[in-house]
């Protein structure tokens, strides 16, 4: 298999599996239930997660996951972004989808989602990152919403979720172009007209990864970090994925080691600047000459 039809069934897996998702009823369900039934599915599927799935509810707008049998319960009126990544040998598709149990917001996320269709019309080859930006920051406000500023769409690569290029969400300066062949994935982000437009940094940081191999110089903590590298690469992961081989206390302990020494990444979640609702939705695109291919549609 190459590496196209790698990511093309890494995007049929994670279509279906975000689909399944959307049509089920969350409310009453936990965010360790939640992750761990769609991360099964994935996984009965013949692919693995590219990332913990993030199950970012009303002003959280990403980067929550479940922490080891989370309680957290989906409520009648919550608002919840359900983002999900999928591997074939490290090759990643990368989708998201919202959920909606306040009728009030039906149409912010409606707004994200016509937002990434009419990104999507325009997106081929050769054409500037900076021009989907301005397709979907007009599509937003002329919905009467405004994009979240500092998030954006990415580049992908192999074992490499944000692989250095950014499709912003709005119209910017500075910019590149789409080429053949190469993997994007566009993700507007929504809130109200009234909101900051702007995430930061909340104190939850519940998704890690590798960014060095550095040895400790400690046993322990060496192999353990070995055995971080062996199963997820460059790929975040949740501390839930460690409880197979490690007990959660030493798990932790090992993990707030190897934070210290910079060897790993917390990624702290991302909240709206005035706590007001987000919408997200989100696909992958193959530009291929003069046509794009939506790998997660």
């Amino acid at each position: 298999m190459d590496f196209l039809e790698c990511y093309r069934k890494a995007g049929k897996i994670a279509s279906t599996v975000r689909e399944n998702a959307r049509e089920k009823n969350h409310i009453g369900s936990t965010m360790f239930k939640i992750c761990e039934e769609i991360e099964i599915e994935i996984r009965k599927k013949g692919a693995e997660p590219a990332f913990p799935v993030n199950v970012s509810l009303n002003e959280i707008a990403a980067h929550y996951t479940a922490e080891p049998n989370d309680p957290t319960p989906v409520k009648d009126g919550d608002i919840l972004k359900i983002d999900i990544g999928v591997h074939v040998d490290g090759f990643i598709a990368d989708t998201a989808v919202t959920v909606c149990y306040n009728p009030e917001f039906d149409s912010l996320v409606r707004s994200s989602e016509i937002a990434l269709n009419e990104a999507l019309k325009i997106a081929k080859t050769g054409v500037k990152s900076s021009d989907i930006g301005k397709v979907i920051e007009s599509s937003i406000i002329k919905g009467g919403f405004i994009p979240i500023k500092n998030l954006s769409g990415h580049s992908l690569e192999q074992y490499t979720i944000h692989a250095g290029k950014s499709i912003p969400n709005i119209d910017t300066f500075g910019s590149f172009r789409l080429e053949t062949n190469h993997i994007y994935a566009i993700e507007p982000f929504v809130t109200v007209k009234n909101g900051l437009g702007i995430v930061h940094e909340g104190k939850i940081a519940n998704i890690f990864a590798i960014v060095s191999r550095k040895p400790t110089k400690e046993k322990e903590t060496d192999e353990f970090l070995n055995e971080l590298w062996n199963r997820f690469r460059s790929l975040p992961f949740a501390l839930r994925w460690l409880l197979d081989s490690h007990e959660e206390k030493k798990a932790r302990e090992l993990l707030e080691k190897l934070k210290k020494r910079k060897n790993v990444h917390a990624y702290p979640v991302l909240i709206e600047g005035k706590g007001m609702i987000v919408a997200q939705s989100e696909h992958t695109i193959i530009p291929i000459e003069n046509i794009v291919e939506v790998i997660t549609a």
